[in-house]
């Protein structure tokens, strides 16, 4: 008995999410056959959950007027990463990012529109029905259509390599009955997601204290890809980095995910109020908000970081709106007419985020700080507030909101990550390199786990450019892969 149809394809693909499934479907569109293995029992991993894609020049821009230099995002990227990042490889994500956007409709994806998010250019072209209906509506059904294997429960558990290094195929196995099988192939493309739910490679790999580091995604991110190409002799490269996105909400009773669409959570960790640490000092702008990544960061910093409301601000972003938002999970700007029930569900349930008291006395005693510090904490932030000026951190006026109407609330903000970046080194064609820097032969990495994209903090002013760079890497290395797999086919023939 077998575990697939065949014994030998063109071409094996290790994940379903955004990078795997692209990969797959563009492979067998230029005549490659090919399996494409998911571990889990479902497919599309954290990918499922993603909003939008990054692209610059699309015909949705086109037509809206939006006119966004390439050149100018490959600079600011670059920088922004401290040159960690591969400028030949932003070059060539940028140029054929809008080709990418087409690509995905002519597959049958459908658009809400292109926006911004916090200070970035209008460069995140939603779709419709999110991942989700990305990849289960359009492509897997395309994929399948031209013949690609799908199959579930299926590990790969080791790459096969002639003596020179070059693959030649793989071990798979049914992650319920343990069956084995071998399969050849001329090339695997690793499409894995990245390491953020595998707790020693965190606890290796980044400086993060992973007990206050809360994964918001499918939970498969186990560094299996990179594990495999490490052992067939690849660079390890690029680690370090999770996509960090500020302030969210520790609760052990619930799945980690169910938050992100809560008021109460955007209210709490993403609003540029008040945030107080450990000693009930202030420590940073909190308008860092509006680059989460750096957010995430700045929270770090400090060893113990809680979010102050009072019910004045409440009430005002009830009626009003928020400051910023979450994504499109809480829109920035929407009327938060959930915000107050859910603050009163969490306190009546006695949650351990969240404290309520009359007095800021009382609600500092309630956070264990120091009653003197966050009193005078307050009263010297009530005074910028009433001044207009921001004589610690220099805040922007219009987020100095006085913390004066009780009852008043304190959430303890843990630190929300979607995903690692980086683990391999890979060529513009995203070809895993060796520790010598030369091209392991027939391997293949895309979406997170090849590095190049960022250096060690994600660059959300141009919001997409994960899941916009796992459909381009994961087209990218299909293409390659199935070129390859052609020459290598006409060779021994």
């Amino acid at each position: 008995m077998t575990l697939t149809e065949h014994t030998s394809y063109d071409i094996v693909v290790v994940g379903t999410g955004a990078a795997g499934t692209a990969a797959a479907l563009e492979a067998a569109q230029h005549g490659a056959t090919v399996l494409l293995l998911e571990k889990g029992r479902h497919t599309g991993g954290s990918s499922n959950y993603t909003e939008g894609l990054f692209a610059v020049d699309s015909y949705l821009q086109q037509a809206q007027n939006i006119h966004v230099s390439a050149t100018d995002v490959l600079k600011e990227e670059v920088d922004y990463s401290k040159y960690r990042a591969d400028s030949r490889i932003w070059r060539q994500y940028l140029d054929d990012s809008a080709n990418t956007v087409q690509w995905l409709k002519d597959q049958g994806v459908e658009y809400e529109g292109v926006q911004a998010m916090g200070a970035g250019e209008a460069t995140w072209h939603i779709y419709k029905g999110m991942g989700q209906a990305v990849l289960h509506d359009a492509l897997q059904p395309k994929a399948q259509s031209l013949g690609v294997e799908m199959l579930t429960s299926t590990t790969v558990t080791a790459l096969h390599q002639a003596d020179n290094g070059t693959i030649t195929g793989v071990t798979i196995q049914d992650a319920g009955t343990k069956e084995t099988q071998a399969i050849a192939t001329s090339a695997v493309i690793l499409a894995t997601g990245g390491y953020l739910n595998n707790p020693e490679m965190m606890a290796s790999l980044t400086h993060y204290d992973t007990r206050r580091l809360i994964p918001v995604s499918s939970g498969k991110g186990t560094g299996d890809g990179l594990q495999l190409a490490w052992d067939a002799g690849a660079q390890k490269y690029g680690t370090g980095m999770a996509m960090l996105f500020g302030g969210y909400l520790k609760d052990p009773a619930e799945p980690s995910f169910k938050y992100m669409a809560s008021q109460m959570e955007t209210a709490a960790g993403q609003q540029p109020l008040l945030w107080l640490n450990e000693h009930g000092e202030r420590f940073v702008d909190e308008a860092v908000v509006y680059n989460f990544s750096y957010a995430g960061n700045a929270l770090y910093t400090q060893n113990q970081v809680f979010s102050i409301l009072d019910q004045g601000v409440i009430d005002r972003m009830a009626q009003d709106g928020n400051f910023m938002g979450l994504g499109v999970y809480v829109r920035r700007g929407e009327k938060m007419t959930k915000l107050q029930s859910e603050i009163d569900a969490a306190v009546t349930a006695k949650k351990p985020f969240i404290f309520k008291a009359d007095t800021i006395d009382e609600l500092a005693a309630k956070m264990h700080l120091p009653v003197d510090q966050v009193t005078k904490s307050v009263q010297t932030y009530n005074q910028y507030c009433d001044n207009g000026q921001d004589a610690d951190f220099g805040k922007n006026p219009d987020y100095l909101v006085k913390v004066a109407t009780g009852p008043y609330y304190g959430f303890e903000l843990n630190v929300g990550a979607f995903c690692t970046m980086g683990g391999l080194k890979v060529t513009t064609a995203n070809e895993v390199l060796d520790t010598t820097g030369n091209t392991i032969q027939g391997l293949y990495a895309a979406g997170n786990d090849a590095a190049g994209l960022t250096g060690d903090t994600y660059g959300p002013n141009m919001p997409g450019t994960c899941v916009g760079y796992a459909f381009y890497s994961g087209r990218n290395s299909g293409r390659h892969a199935a070129s390859y797999a052609n020459q290598q086919a006409l060779t021994t023939n």
